[in-house]
């Protein structure tokens, strides 16, 4: 399996060379060169390999999906890595991804079940492991570079700390998170990790990420790579909890499913577009934003249309206050029949020039729904509190706010004949102030996480300049 540029460049890559790479040369993003085909005969194989969520079913699946795009790393290694990462020690639960049925034909799917308590870890877990098995076959190391609007962070801190030959330089929007988010992050005082809070919005952050990646000077000198789902590795990994959601909705492989996914950067809901084209029988995919709705905006009138920093609305959903999808292009490339210097055009020239471009009158702009699957919606603050309390009062389930607005935005798209499956995404805690303004009461918290917005802080806030942010990580490395 070769990898691809977005953005068109001629160079074709293996999955361990772009592990540690992030962003392609010409500033794509790395896709293959083609999506494996799952068929009939491979999907109840896979339903058994599963079996149910039982004990070793979910890392077994895992190894299975992986296995079709990752060719550099022996079967064996493979197979080791998914059954460390995947484990009922670490996820608490031996289905790692249970469903939770609200009512028939109705569930949540758990994701939230890891060390940082957020969707993230499903991936961030094993790509923790898979660098630091490539780096040790490498004897290299590698200083990871991220931008993180909540959960990425700590989930990537929690995945790589510790870890040999591997150091992370996580940035945030300094005061947008919620107190929580901050204090799992902040709280760590492993040397290995260094937290930067930047003086903007997660846009800012991003952005930095992403010059820093284009340096490739300064890239290769301080070997920067990324954890953010601009990592293909990453967006690979959030692959496999469709599968695992779609057997436990199902009884046969001749029954469709759909899927709501809560989405800022678009890598949740993209990871569920690569099933789709793999052959995993979705019929439709929900993206459901909060006022950040630059998404929504896009498949409901084909205008991609990026916010400046003060039209960001900071919202009690922050993870997904984000006003640029970094992994759109991802599906705008498949949209536009993987025409690399078309993706460029648009994303590489007219973004910058004009912070916008327009495919509503282009004749693919139908295939978003007709051919994709795709629709969405947008959730408010208000919208939050009323699905919060509905869930509560008719369910006895409690959920966070970004889940929230999955489920609201999922109702908008009932099929009673097709099982709806919601990602949930990160546990109440995570936002215990929004829980308290709809409910009346705090959260449940788990032990280990007891009294942590109180532990001692260790981050560096800094302006939001990319010279400043290099400058930090130069003097924190040691010299090439």
């Amino acid at each position: 399996m070769l990898y691809l540029s977005t953005r068109g460049h001629p160079d074709r890559k293996h999955f361990c060379d772009i592990l540690l790479e992030g962003l392609a040369p010409d500033g794509g993003l790395y896709l293959p060169e083609r999506y494996p085909q799952v068929d009939a005969a491979m999907l109840a194989r896979w339903r058994g390999v599963f079996n149910g969520g039982a004990p070793g079913g979910y890392a077994a699946l895992a190894f299975e999906v992986l296995s079709l795009y990752i060719d550099g790393i022996p079967a064996a290694d493979l197979k080791a890595l998914c059954d460390k990462t995947y484990t009922e020690a670490v996820y608490g639960t031996a289905a790692i991804v249970p469903l939770k049925p609200l009512e028939k034909g109705f569930y949540l799917e758990a994701l939230s079940n890891g060390p940082t308590l957020a969707f993230k870890d499903m991936a961030m877990q094993l790509l923790g492991n898979l660098f630091e098995y490539q780096l040790a076959r490498r004897g290299e190391e590698l200083n990871i570079l991220g931008a993180t609007s909540g959960d990425t962070g700590s989930a990537a801190e929690y995945a790589m700390r510790g870890k040999h030959g591997v150091r992370v330089f996580m940035l945030s929007p300094h005061g947008r998170m919620s107190p929580f988010q901050q204090a799992q992050m902040f709280s760590l005082m492993d040397e290995n990790i260094h937290n930067i809070a930047i003086e903007g919005v997660f846009d800012d952050c991003q952005d930095i990420v992403k010059n820093v990646s284009n340096d490739l000077a300064f890239k290769r000198q301080y070997k920067i790579g990324t954890v953010n789902s601009i990592n293909w590795a990453r967006l690979l990994a959030q692959v496999v909890y469709y599968f695992a959601g779609y057997f436990q909705a199902t009884t046969g492989n001749d029954q469709k499913v759909d899927f709501t996914v809560p989405s800022g950067n678009f890598g949740n809901v993209c990871a569920g577009h690569v099933a789709r084209q793999m052959g995993l029988p979705i019929q439709t995919l929900v993206v459901a934003t909060n006022e950040n709705d630059v998404l929504d905006e896009f498949f409901r009138t084909g205008v991609y249309r990026v916010r400046s920093s003060a039209d960001t609305h900071e919202t009690s959903s922050p993870s997904m206050d984000i006003s640029k999808a970094s992994n759109f292009e991802r599906f705008v490339f498949d949209l536009l029949g993987r025409d690399g210097a078309r993706v460029k055009a648009l994303f590489g020239d007219a973004l910058a020039r004009e912070g916008r471009f327009d495919l509503g009158g282009d004749p693919v702009f139908a295939e978003t729904a007709k051919h994709y699957g795709f629709v969405s919606g947008k959730s408010t603050h208000a919208d939050r509190l009323a699905t919060i309390r509905d869930t509560w009062a008719r369910f006895g389930v409690m959920i966070d706010t970004h889940t929230a607005d999955g489920v609201k935005v999922a109702r908008e798209h009932p099929n009673p004949a097709v099982p709806m499956i919601v990602l949930e995404t990160a546990l109440p805690i995570k936002f215990a102030e929004t829980i308290v303004e709809a409910l009346g009461r705090e959260p449940d918290r788990p032990a280990k996480f007891d009294g942590i917005e109180a532990l001692p802080k260790r981050v560096q806030v800094m302006p939001a300049d990319t010279a400043a942010v290099q400058a930090y990580v130069a003097q924190h490395c040691p010299r090439p």
